[in-house]
Protein backbone atom coordinates (compact mmCIF):
# COMPACT_ATOMS: atom_id res chain seq x y z
CA UNK A 1 0.00 0.00 0.00
CA UNK A 2 2.77 2.23 -0.34
CA UNK A 3 4.10 4.41 -3.35
CA UNK A 4 7.19 2.93 -5.55
CA UNK A 5 9.42 5.84 -6.72
CA UNK A 6 10.21 5.24 -10.44
CA UNK A 7 12.82 7.14 -11.93
CA UNK A 8 14.84 6.08 -15.57
CA UNK A 9 18.14 7.89 -16.09
CA UNK A 10 20.76 7.01 -18.97
CA UNK A 11 18.76 8.42 -21.93
CA UNK A 12 18.97 10.91 -24.45
CA UNK A 13 17.70 14.24 -24.05
CA UNK A 14 13.97 14.34 -24.71
CA UNK A 15 13.94 10.67 -26.13
CA UNK A 16 10.25 9.28 -26.29
CA UNK A 17 9.98 6.25 -24.26
CA UNK A 18 7.66 3.76 -23.54
CA UNK A 19 7.10 2.45 -20.07
CA UNK A 20 5.65 -0.72 -19.73
CA UNK A 21 4.52 -3.04 -16.44
CA UNK A 22 3.73 -6.74 -16.19
CA UNK A 23 2.74 -9.45 -13.83
CA UNK A 24 1.00 -12.45 -13.32
CA UNK A 25 -1.53 -13.38 -10.99
CA UNK A 26 -1.55 -16.69 -8.77
CA UNK A 27 -3.35 -18.77 -11.90
CA UNK A 28 -0.88 -17.00 -14.37
CA UNK A 29 -2.96 -14.61 -15.97
CA UNK A 30 -0.83 -11.84 -17.40
CA UNK A 31 -1.63 -8.32 -16.78
CA UNK A 32 0.37 -5.54 -18.35
CA UNK A 33 0.09 -1.61 -18.41
CA UNK A 34 2.08 1.19 -20.70
CA UNK A 35 2.36 5.07 -20.77
CA UNK A 36 4.33 7.38 -22.79
CA UNK A 37 7.29 9.60 -21.58
CA UNK A 38 9.82 12.13 -22.58
CA UNK A 39 13.33 12.19 -21.23
CA UNK A 40 14.38 15.70 -19.98
CA UNK A 41 17.30 17.45 -20.87
CA UNK A 42 19.77 15.77 -18.71
CA UNK A 43 17.98 12.34 -20.45
CA UNK A 44 16.49 11.46 -16.81
CA UNK A 45 12.52 10.87 -16.03
CA UNK A 46 10.82 10.40 -12.80
CA UNK A 47 7.57 9.42 -12.94
CA UNK A 48 6.43 11.39 -9.98
CA UNK A 49 6.96 14.73 -11.58
CA UNK A 50 7.28 13.91 -15.04
CA UNK A 51 3.68 13.29 -17.39
CA UNK A 52 2.57 10.68 -19.61
CA UNK A 53 1.80 11.95 -22.72
CA UNK A 54 -0.36 8.84 -23.62
CA UNK A 55 -1.00 4.80 -23.46
CA UNK A 56 -3.14 3.96 -20.66
CA UNK A 57 -3.22 7.60 -18.67
CA UNK A 58 -1.97 10.92 -19.06
CA UNK A 59 -0.79 13.29 -16.70
CA UNK A 60 1.35 13.01 -13.40
CA UNK A 61 0.68 9.19 -11.94
CA UNK A 62 3.26 8.28 -10.06
CA UNK A 63 1.86 4.92 -9.64
CA UNK A 64 -0.09 4.64 -12.31
CA UNK A 65 1.53 1.95 -14.43
CA UNK A 66 -0.25 0.03 -11.47
CA UNK A 67 -2.89 1.20 -11.24
CA UNK A 68 -3.68 0.79 -15.12
CA UNK A 69 -2.67 -2.93 -15.02
CA UNK A 70 -5.26 -5.20 -16.94
CA UNK A 71 -5.59 -8.43 -18.62
CA UNK A 72 -2.93 -8.51 -21.44
CA UNK A 73 -4.76 -9.05 -25.07
CA UNK A 74 -4.43 -12.96 -25.43
CA UNK A 75 -6.34 -13.42 -21.61
CA UNK A 76 -9.84 -13.66 -20.65
CA UNK A 77 -11.28 -9.47 -20.18
CA UNK A 78 -12.84 -8.18 -17.00
CA UNK A 79 -10.36 -10.08 -14.90
CA UNK A 80 -9.37 -8.56 -11.25
CA UNK A 81 -5.70 -8.50 -10.40
CA UNK A 82 -6.34 -9.38 -6.84
CA UNK A 83 -3.68 -11.47 -5.09
CA UNK A 84 -4.79 -14.63 -3.38
CA UNK A 85 -1.75 -15.57 -1.75
CA UNK A 86 -0.89 -12.76 0.72
CA UNK A 87 1.86 -15.09 1.63
CA UNK A 88 4.03 -14.10 -1.64
CA UNK A 89 4.60 -11.06 -2.82
CA UNK A 90 3.31 -9.67 -5.96
CA UNK A 91 6.01 -9.93 -8.40
CA UNK A 92 5.36 -6.41 -11.22
CA UNK A 93 8.46 -6.03 -14.11
CA UNK A 94 9.06 -2.41 -15.22
CA UNK A 95 10.17 -2.00 -18.83
CA UNK A 96 11.70 0.60 -20.60
CA UNK A 97 11.05 0.32 -24.31
CA UNK A 98 12.33 2.64 -27.02
CA UNK A 99 9.84 4.87 -28.70
CA UNK A 100 6.08 5.21 -28.05
CA UNK A 101 4.03 2.10 -28.76
CA UNK A 102 0.01 2.13 -28.36
CA UNK A 103 -1.68 -0.25 -25.73
CA UNK A 104 -2.23 -3.94 -27.44
CA UNK A 105 0.82 -2.96 -29.81
CA UNK A 106 4.29 -4.67 -30.02
CA UNK A 107 6.56 -2.11 -27.94
CA UNK A 108 10.18 -1.18 -29.16
CA UNK A 109 13.36 -2.62 -28.25
CA UNK A 110 13.75 -2.90 -24.47
CA UNK A 111 16.53 -0.41 -23.01
CA UNK A 112 16.07 -0.93 -19.66
CA UNK A 113 14.09 -3.33 -17.04
CA UNK A 114 14.39 -3.63 -13.20
CA UNK A 115 11.24 -5.95 -11.10
CA UNK A 116 9.68 -4.45 -8.16
CA UNK A 117 7.92 -6.77 -5.07
CA UNK A 118 4.55 -5.52 -3.99
CA UNK A 119 4.64 -7.10 -0.26
CA UNK A 120 0.88 -7.45 1.31
CA UNK A 121 2.23 -8.63 4.94
CA UNK A 122 5.07 -7.15 6.59
CA UNK A 123 7.91 -8.97 7.98
CA UNK A 124 6.44 -10.73 11.16
CA UNK A 125 3.05 -10.51 10.89
CA UNK A 126 1.49 -14.25 11.52
CA UNK A 127 -1.62 -15.44 9.62
CA UNK A 128 -3.64 -18.30 12.01
CA UNK A 129 -6.25 -19.90 9.33
CA UNK A 130 -9.13 -20.23 11.90
CA UNK A 131 -11.89 -23.55 12.62
CA UNK A 132 -13.06 -21.07 15.85
CA UNK A 133 -16.39 -23.08 16.48
CA UNK A 134 -18.84 -22.64 13.41
CA UNK A 135 -16.57 -19.12 12.41
CA UNK A 136 -14.24 -19.89 9.44
CA UNK A 137 -11.52 -17.32 8.24
CA UNK A 138 -7.74 -15.96 8.72
CA UNK A 139 -6.64 -13.77 11.91
CA UNK A 140 -4.01 -11.50 10.56
CA UNK A 141 -1.77 -10.84 13.88
CA UNK A 142 0.95 -7.53 13.82
CA UNK A 143 4.62 -8.11 15.52
CA UNK A 144 5.09 -7.64 19.10
CA UNK A 145 3.10 -8.60 22.21
CA UNK A 146 0.08 -6.19 21.65
CA UNK A 147 -2.81 -6.13 22.21
CA UNK A 148 -3.89 -4.44 18.96
CA UNK A 149 -7.06 -2.85 17.68
CA UNK A 150 -9.20 -5.97 16.31
CA UNK A 151 -11.03 -5.33 13.01
CA UNK A 152 -13.35 -8.05 10.96
CA UNK A 153 -12.98 -7.44 6.97
CA UNK A 154 -15.48 -8.84 4.76
CA UNK A 155 -15.72 -8.68 0.81
CA UNK A 156 -19.57 -8.94 -1.10
CA UNK A 157 -20.79 -10.89 -3.02
CA UNK A 158 -18.01 -12.91 -4.82
CA UNK A 159 -17.59 -15.13 -1.52
CA UNK A 160 -14.66 -17.30 -0.78
CA UNK A 161 -11.90 -15.98 1.42
CA UNK A 162 -10.33 -12.93 0.50
CA UNK A 163 -6.90 -11.68 2.84
CA UNK A 164 -5.04 -8.57 1.23
CA UNK A 165 -7.01 -6.45 3.11
CA UNK A 166 -6.32 -7.93 6.13
CA UNK A 167 -3.02 -8.89 6.22
CA UNK A 168 -2.49 -4.88 5.20
CA UNK A 169 -4.39 -3.68 8.13
CA UNK A 170 -2.26 -6.45 9.90
CA UNK A 171 1.08 -4.43 8.58
CA UNK A 172 -0.45 -1.33 9.98
CA UNK A 173 -0.82 -2.48 13.26
CA UNK A 174 -4.39 -3.96 13.17
CA UNK A 175 -5.14 -7.62 14.51
CA UNK A 176 -7.31 -8.03 11.20
CA UNK A 177 -10.18 -11.14 10.84
CA UNK A 178 -10.68 -11.76 6.82
CA UNK A 179 -14.21 -13.47 7.61
CA UNK A 180 -15.76 -15.30 4.50
CA UNK A 181 -19.48 -15.90 4.83
CA UNK A 182 -20.36 -18.35 2.19
CA UNK A 183 -18.31 -20.47 -0.76
CA UNK A 184 -15.69 -21.29 1.95
CA UNK A 185 -14.36 -24.75 2.85
CA UNK A 186 -18.10 -26.12 5.22
CA UNK A 187 -19.70 -22.41 4.61
CA UNK A 188 -22.60 -22.59 2.48
CA UNK A 189 -22.20 -22.31 -1.35
CA UNK A 190 -24.30 -19.73 -2.67
CA UNK A 191 -25.82 -16.99 -0.32
CA UNK A 192 -29.79 -17.36 0.57
CA UNK A 193 -30.58 -17.31 4.02
CA UNK A 194 -28.01 -15.59 6.54
CA UNK A 195 -27.32 -15.63 10.54
CA UNK A 196 -26.30 -12.97 12.26
CA UNK A 197 -25.10 -15.24 15.20
CA UNK A 198 -22.61 -16.66 12.71
CA UNK A 199 -21.02 -12.52 12.84
CA UNK A 200 -21.99 -12.40 16.24
CA UNK A 201 -19.70 -15.74 17.10
CA UNK A 202 -16.61 -14.05 15.04
CA UNK A 203 -17.01 -10.51 16.51
CA UNK A 204 -17.12 -12.67 20.67
CA UNK A 205 -13.96 -14.25 19.21
CA UNK A 206 -11.97 -11.66 18.05
CA UNK A 207 -13.01 -9.37 21.26
CA UNK A 208 -12.27 -12.18 23.95
CA UNK A 209 -8.21 -12.98 21.87
CA UNK A 210 -5.74 -12.61 24.23
CA UNK A 211 -4.07 -10.16 21.31
CA UNK A 212 -7.08 -7.53 21.26
CA UNK A 213 -7.46 -4.75 23.04
CA UNK A 214 -11.22 -4.18 23.19
CA UNK A 215 -13.28 -3.44 24.86
CA UNK A 216 -14.98 -3.26 21.27
CA UNK A 217 -14.25 -4.18 17.61
CA UNK A 218 -14.63 -2.90 14.02
CA UNK A 219 -15.41 -3.75 11.21
CA UNK A 220 -15.04 -3.01 7.68
CA UNK A 221 -17.04 -4.22 4.69
CA UNK A 222 -17.32 -3.72 1.01
CA UNK A 223 -20.50 -4.50 -0.90
CA UNK A 224 -22.31 -6.86 0.83
CA UNK A 225 -19.67 -7.00 3.10
CA UNK A 226 -20.18 -3.18 4.04
CA UNK A 227 -24.56 -4.16 4.98
CA UNK A 228 -23.04 -6.63 7.07
CA UNK A 229 -21.20 -4.45 8.83
CA UNK A 230 -24.21 -1.93 9.42
CA UNK A 231 -25.94 -4.57 10.47
CA UNK A 232 -23.18 -6.04 12.85
CA UNK A 233 -22.62 -2.44 14.95
CA UNK A 234 -26.43 -1.97 14.23
CA UNK A 235 -27.46 -5.26 16.81
CA UNK A 236 -23.95 -6.34 18.38
CA UNK A 237 -22.46 -4.43 21.38
CA UNK A 238 -19.42 -5.67 20.76
CA UNK A 239 -18.72 -3.85 17.50
CA UNK A 240 -18.01 -0.37 18.30
CA UNK A 241 -16.49 0.76 14.82
CA UNK A 242 -17.97 0.09 11.17
CA UNK A 243 -16.50 0.60 7.64
CA UNK A 244 -19.03 0.81 4.66
CA UNK A 245 -17.46 1.00 1.27
CA UNK A 246 -20.09 1.16 -1.43
CA UNK A 247 -23.01 -0.59 1.15
CA UNK A 248 -26.85 -0.23 0.92
CA UNK A 249 -28.42 1.05 4.08
CA UNK A 250 -30.90 -1.64 3.67
CA UNK A 251 -30.36 -5.66 3.56
CA UNK A 252 -30.14 -7.07 0.13
CA UNK A 253 -30.27 -10.03 -1.45
CA UNK A 254 -29.92 -12.83 1.44
CA UNK A 255 -32.41 -12.73 4.23
CA UNK A 256 -30.64 -11.83 7.43
CA UNK A 257 -31.85 -13.58 10.31
CA UNK A 258 -31.03 -12.78 13.96
CA UNK A 259 -33.24 -14.58 16.87
CA UNK A 260 -36.71 -14.44 15.76
CA UNK A 261 -35.78 -11.34 13.83
CA UNK A 262 -35.55 -10.99 9.78
CA UNK A 263 -34.53 -8.37 7.70
CA UNK A 264 -35.34 -9.42 4.01
CA UNK A 265 -33.57 -9.24 0.89
CA UNK A 266 -34.17 -6.47 -1.52
CA UNK A 267 -33.74 -8.19 -4.59
CA UNK A 268 -32.53 -7.87 -7.79
CA UNK A 269 -35.04 -7.18 -11.03
CA UNK A 270 -33.13 -8.64 -14.13
CA UNK A 271 -35.88 -6.54 -16.12
CA UNK A 272 -34.23 -3.20 -15.07
CA UNK A 273 -30.81 -4.62 -16.24
CA UNK A 274 -29.15 -2.81 -19.84
CA UNK A 275 -26.89 -4.75 -21.34
CA UNK A 276 -23.87 -2.69 -23.82
CA UNK A 277 -23.42 -3.89 -27.75
CA UNK A 278 -20.17 -4.99 -26.20
CA UNK A 279 -22.01 -7.11 -23.53
CA UNK A 280 -21.37 -5.26 -20.69
CA UNK A 281 -24.28 -5.50 -17.84
CA UNK A 282 -25.34 -2.10 -16.04
CA UNK A 283 -27.46 -3.28 -13.55
CA UNK A 284 -27.61 0.58 -11.41
CA UNK A 285 -30.98 0.53 -11.55
CA UNK A 286 -32.08 -3.32 -10.90
CA UNK A 287 -31.96 -2.88 -6.92
CA UNK A 288 -35.07 -2.60 -5.28
CA UNK A 289 -36.05 0.84 -4.07
CA UNK A 290 -34.91 0.88 -0.66
CA UNK A 291 -37.19 4.29 -0.48
CA UNK A 292 -40.52 2.53 -1.75
CA UNK A 293 -42.69 2.24 2.00
CA UNK A 294 -43.29 -1.64 0.94
CA UNK A 295 -39.30 -2.07 1.47
CA UNK A 296 -39.26 -0.78 4.76
CA UNK A 297 -38.89 -4.06 6.25
CA UNK A 298 -35.67 -4.27 4.84
CA UNK A 299 -34.10 -1.13 6.02
CA UNK A 300 -30.86 -1.85 9.18
CA UNK A 301 -32.10 0.24 11.77
CA UNK A 302 -28.70 1.81 12.19
CA UNK A 303 -30.29 4.45 14.61
CA UNK A 304 -29.51 2.32 17.08
CA UNK A 305 -26.00 1.83 16.67
CA UNK A 306 -24.52 3.33 19.94
CA UNK A 307 -20.92 2.99 17.75
CA UNK A 308 -19.41 5.56 15.25
CA UNK A 309 -19.66 5.01 11.24
CA UNK A 310 -17.40 5.77 8.45
CA UNK A 311 -19.32 6.31 4.97
CA UNK A 312 -17.15 5.66 2.14
CA UNK A 313 -18.93 6.16 -1.05
CA UNK A 314 -17.79 6.42 -5.11
CA UNK A 315 -20.19 8.69 -6.52
CA UNK A 316 -19.71 6.94 -10.16
CA UNK A 317 -20.61 3.50 -8.49
CA UNK A 318 -21.99 2.35 -11.60
CA UNK A 319 -23.25 -1.47 -9.47
CA UNK A 320 -25.78 0.29 -7.56
CA UNK A 321 -26.67 3.58 -5.74
CA UNK A 322 -23.98 3.37 -3.10
CA UNK A 323 -24.17 7.63 -2.46
CA UNK A 324 -27.97 7.56 -2.31
CA UNK A 325 -28.12 4.87 0.13
CA UNK A 326 -25.11 6.48 2.27
CA UNK A 327 -27.41 9.96 2.30
CA UNK A 328 -30.24 7.76 3.41
CA UNK A 329 -28.47 6.02 6.39
CA UNK A 330 -27.74 9.83 7.54
CA UNK A 331 -30.73 11.11 7.36
CA UNK A 332 -31.93 8.08 8.81
CA UNK A 333 -29.41 8.61 11.72
CA UNK A 334 -29.83 12.56 11.87
CA UNK A 335 -33.74 12.03 12.11
CA UNK A 336 -32.80 10.03 15.59
CA UNK A 337 -30.54 13.02 16.49
CA UNK A 338 -26.96 11.43 16.15
CA UNK A 339 -24.35 12.62 14.14
CA UNK A 340 -22.10 9.26 15.11
CA UNK A 341 -20.78 8.99 11.47
CA UNK A 342 -18.17 10.44 8.79
CA UNK A 343 -18.65 10.73 5.05
CA UNK A 344 -16.07 10.46 2.54
CA UNK A 345 -17.56 10.61 -0.63
CA UNK A 346 -15.51 10.59 -3.67
CA UNK A 347 -16.26 12.17 -7.08
CA UNK A 348 -15.63 9.87 -10.51
CA UNK A 349 -14.48 7.26 -7.82
CA UNK A 350 -16.11 3.60 -8.72
CA UNK A 351 -17.68 0.74 -6.68
CA UNK A 352 -14.61 -1.05 -5.19
CA UNK A 353 -12.84 1.28 -3.24
CA UNK A 354 -9.96 -0.93 -2.23
CA UNK A 355 -6.22 -0.45 -0.37
CA UNK A 356 -4.03 1.91 -2.75
CA UNK A 357 -2.36 1.14 -6.16
CA UNK A 358 -4.67 -1.92 -6.37
CA UNK A 359 -5.96 -2.08 -10.58
CA UNK A 360 -8.57 0.13 -11.59
CA UNK A 361 -11.59 -1.93 -13.26
CA UNK A 362 -14.31 -0.38 -14.33
CA UNK A 363 -16.25 -3.68 -15.76
CA UNK A 364 -15.39 -7.00 -14.07
CA UNK A 365 -16.42 -10.02 -14.70
CA UNK A 366 -19.30 -10.53 -11.67
CA UNK A 367 -18.74 -14.79 -9.76
CA UNK A 368 -22.62 -14.79 -9.54
CA UNK A 369 -24.16 -13.72 -12.50
CA UNK A 370 -21.48 -15.15 -14.10
CA UNK A 371 -20.85 -11.66 -16.69
CA UNK A 372 -19.18 -8.52 -17.26
CA UNK A 373 -20.60 -5.82 -15.09
CA UNK A 374 -19.60 -2.10 -14.69
CA UNK A 375 -18.35 -1.09 -11.98
CA UNK A 376 -18.18 2.73 -12.94
CA UNK A 377 -15.66 4.81 -12.08
CA UNK A 378 -12.53 6.78 -13.91
CA UNK A 379 -9.15 5.09 -13.25
CA UNK A 380 -7.44 8.79 -11.87
CA UNK A 381 -10.86 10.05 -9.72
CA UNK A 382 -10.67 6.07 -8.23
CA UNK A 383 -6.84 5.80 -7.83
CA UNK A 384 -7.22 9.10 -5.49
CA UNK A 385 -10.25 7.67 -3.42
CA UNK A 386 -8.09 4.56 -3.22
CA UNK A 387 -5.14 6.09 -1.49
CA UNK A 388 -6.83 9.68 0.65
CA UNK A 389 -9.90 6.82 2.12
CA UNK A 390 -6.96 4.11 2.92
CA UNK A 391 -5.28 6.34 5.16
CA UNK A 392 -8.93 7.92 6.70
CA UNK A 393 -10.01 4.63 7.23
CA UNK A 394 -7.40 3.78 9.63
CA UNK A 395 -7.67 6.88 11.19
CA UNK A 396 -11.13 6.37 11.88
CA UNK A 397 -10.36 2.86 13.47
CA UNK A 398 -7.65 4.16 15.43
CA UNK A 399 -10.14 6.92 16.84
CA UNK A 400 -12.72 4.29 17.71
CA UNK A 401 -10.87 0.89 18.50
CA UNK A 402 -7.84 2.49 20.33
Amino acid sequence: DERVETRVAGLSPGQPVTLRAVAADDRGCLFQSCAHYRADSRGELHLGTDASHGGDYTGVEPMGLFGSLAPAGMEKPYQRLVPRNTGDPMKVEVLVHQGHSPPGSMPGPVVAKAEVQRLFTAPGVRRIRLKEGVVRGSLFLPPGDGPFPGVIDMYGDEGGLIEFRSSLLATRGFAALSLPYFDFEDLPRVMKELKLEYFEEAARFLQRHPKVKGPGVGVIGTGKGAELALSMITFLPEVVAAVSISGCSSNTVANLHYGEMTLPGLRFDMKKVSVSDSGVFDIFEALDDPTNPVNSPSVIPIEKAEGHFLLVVGEDDRMWKSSLYAELAIKRLRQHGKENFELLSYPGAGHRIDPPSTPFCQVAMDRVLGVPVLGGGESKAHAHAQEHSWGKIQEFLHLHLG
